[in-house]
């Protein structure tokens, strides 16, 4: 019930409680992870420990998301002592079976608690129990929302994986289709596929998950434009992007995260279907830096930039999937590592779903201000502000026949 409760009432009033939260440069860290953390995965882990104070760190953990919130509490307390912190649960949970959610996102001593902590985890789940519990009716915070943004005022770290890292930007995806396609071709409707987040990370920044394993670019970049964001931040799954205090972002863990910048980017309404021009997208590999403030990129140590002379000859480069599993890092990759200016992929739905003849092409093509890095060692690339362009297609089905 928590998921529907007071959306459509709450949609301006928790816009605007996203900004006055936000008032203010936060001393602390964000540690927002995109989904599948593993309990190896030590850099993240350890990173988040270190900058909630170091060993025997309080660290709050709130399953607020999760469908089995007993047990995903745990197992997060027992991976975060393992690494070092003294972790504790903060049972905020509409799935927390003989607990009143409301009550208790409004205890005192719940919220003191987390005030005094030294970071703050959210699990994975359900975003839109996070948003629907921490938030009243009205739109305004609860007790327990104060002291998470008390405790990020004053230089703690406020983590999340997953549905955990949705909260972070000021809008996030709410229930959307699970695939991407129908996003692109229907765009996003406010208080159903988009809601307020938590904006953590500020207003500026569209945050988004489980990037590139399931291709969910795709569905940022509708979003982005229904709700006036130039920037976006994506992050794949076992991989975390780090926000200190003066917006830099650090990439750490399994991959890498995507940055994407409409800021010169042209849409053309007059003509049907989702479209976008001159967009600039990035791949930020493990190591890699990106300031949100001045949209610089610094690549990770050891990363030289590619040399020209060496690339491969490659025939043109077309990915008939560029939304599957890290299909568009792998294209971007290829791309730089040939003679070629330009690749393209394509995208749409088979034959039994709804209006299967339309589709979308997707152009990239490298341009004076991209910048390719590489290790050689590790033949790991970082790839920055490759031109998009986005156009509809008419798919003729059968896509093939059968000899």
């Amino acid at each position: 019930m928590l998921k529907k409760l007071g959306v459509a009432l709450a949609l301006a009033v928790c816009a605007g409680a996203v900004m006055a939260a936000d008032a203010g440069q936060p001393k602390g860290s964000l540690v927002i992870i995109g989904g599948g953390l593993r309990v190896n995965n030590a850099e993240v882990w350890e990173k988040i420990v270190a900058l909630a104070g170091g060993k025997g760190a309080r660290i709050a953990v709130l399953p607020t998301a999760a469908q089995t919130p007993a047990k995903e509490a745990q197992l997060t307390v027992d991976a975060l002592n393992r690494y070092g912190a003294r972790a504790f649960v903060v049972p905020v949970a509409p799935m927390l079976a003989g607990t009143d959610v409301r009550k208790a996102a409004d205890d005192p001593a719940l919220a003191e608690a987390i005030r005094k902590a030294g970071g703050a985890f959210f699990t994975g789940g359900d975003q839109a129990r996070i948003t629907g519990s921490l938030r009243r009716a009205d739109g305004s915070n609860t007790a327990v929302l104060d002291a998470l943004w008390a405790l990020y005022r004053r230089g703690g770290v406020i983590a999340g994986t997953s549905a955990g890292a949705a909260i972070m930007s000021s809008t996030m995806f709410y229930d959307p289709p699970l695939e991407v396609m129908p996003v692109l071709k229907n765009g996003v409707a406010d208080g159903k596929d988009v809601a307020p987040g938590l904006g953590f990370i500020g207003g500026d920044v569209f945050v988004d998950q489980h990037l590139l394993a399931r291709g969910r670019f795709g569905r940022m970049l509708p979003a982005m434009l229904a709700k006036g964001y130039t920037l976006g931040l994506g992050i794949d799954e076992n991989t975390a992007a780090v926000v200190g205090p003066s917006r830099d972002v650090t990439v750490i863990g399994y991959r890498g995260a995507l940055v994407l910048d409409l800021a010169g980017a042209t849409t053309d309404k007059s003509k049907p279907g989702f479209n976008l021009a001159n967009a600039r997208i990035s791949y930020l590999d493990s190591g890699d830096r990106f300031n949100l403030a001045t949209r610089t990129y610094t690549p990770g140590p050891g990363k030289e930039p590619v040399d020209r002379q060496y690339v491969e000859h490659r025939a043109p480069i077309f990915y008939t999937d560029i939304l599957g599993n890290t299909a568009v890092a792998d294209l971007l990759e290829k791309l730089v590592d040939s003679d070629l200016q330009r690749a393209v992929g394509v995208a749409f739905e088979g034959p039994d779903s709804q209006s299967p003849d339309r589709g979308f092409e997707f152009t990239f093509t490298r341009v004076p201000d991209s910048a390719e890095y590489v290790t050689n060692r590790e033949d790991a690339y970082s790839i920055y502000r490759i031109r998009m362009d986005v156009r509809p297609v008419r798919v003729h089905q059968p896509f093939y026949t059968v000899e």
